[in-house]
């Protein structure tokens, strides 16, 4: 396989690499448009139908009416935002803070994005997190729902989560919403007829995380404070999510012998190629 291309090589190449909110130049909806249903019509008929994917998603009584972060893990694969959409109702939208480098394959690709909406891009990895503050208040603002996956790469074990990063904590410290985690697995490998599976964890708050009784009194942003604190969310995060991982991907696992048609074609559909093993 070719070697992985490091995003800032990428965004230099580009010689435009504009995130979230910049990128978009509008504010993102929480409506669904006629071109979001029609697509979402469209997709689900070729995961459900034609790619025959199998979803067992439950927990959706836990969802709350909007205004929320939606945290996710295991992140293994394209199909993983496909698998929040498939789990949230249509309106309010969801709108995802994810990888440029991963969904930016052409402009073509790029342009259609944009069009229809649902990605916040990132390209530097996390230098500065105000940005991406910034683009999940315009979402929250609106009653949608922002989601993240705190592993920032789909490279990882099957069935268990990999390290979390803390930049969603430090969202979720700054903005003060509800936090719904989310569960997901099955989605490193994909073939005709993949099972998958996703579950809706109860909300949880940002003091709830931290063990602490009552309103978490504010501190510096970008203090050593702040920064303590989302490494304490992160981990208790973590917890919750990593053993409803390991749970639900059993269930997502065909024997050996079972045909696995198309499999590196589907793996990599909307990724660019790395390792089936990752």
């Amino acid at each position: 396989m070719p070697a992985r291309v490091a995003p800032e090589a990428l965004a230099r190449a580009r010689g435009d690499a504009r995130e979230g909110l910049d990128w978009l130049g509008r504010p993102p909806e929480v409506r669904a448009s006629i071109l979001y249903l029609v697509i979402r019509v469209v997709a689900r008929a070729i995961l459900l139908g034609l790619f025959r994917f199998r979803i067992r998603a439950e927990g959706r009584e836990h969802l709350p009416a909007g205004g929320y972060l939606l945290v996710g893990a295991a992140h293994r694969g394209w199909m993983d935002p496909f698998l929040v959409l498939h789990a949230l109702p249509r309106e309010p939208r969801a709108w995802f803070l994810g990888s440029a480098p991963s969904t930016f394959t052409s402009r073509t690709r790029e342009w259609f994005v944009r069009r229809v909406g649902g990605l916040l891009p990132v390209w530097r990895g996390g230098v500065r997190i105000d940005g991406h503050v910034a683009s999940a208040r315009a979402v929250l603002d609106r009653g949608g729902v922002f989601v993240q996956m705190p592993e920032g790469t789909v490279s990882g074990p099957a069935g268990r989560i990999g390290p979390f990063r803390s930049g969603w904590a430090l969202i979720a410290l700054r903005t003060r919403a509800a936090i719904v985690p989310f569960a997901m697995a099955g989605t490193e490998e994909l073939y005709f007829g993949r099972r998958l599976a996703s579950l809706v964890l109860p909300p949880t708050t940002v003091e709830e995380l931290l063990g602490v009784d009552g309103v978490l009194p504010p501190v510096s942003e970008g203090s050593r404070d702040e920064l303590d604190r989302a490494h304490a969310m992160t981990d208790a995060l973590a917890e919750r999510l990593g053993p409803v991982v390991a749970e639900l991907y059993p269930w997502t696992v065909d024997p050996p012998g079972h045909p696995r048609r198309f499999r590196r074609r589907l793996t990599w559909l909307l990724l660019r190629p790395g390792r089936l093993d990752r």
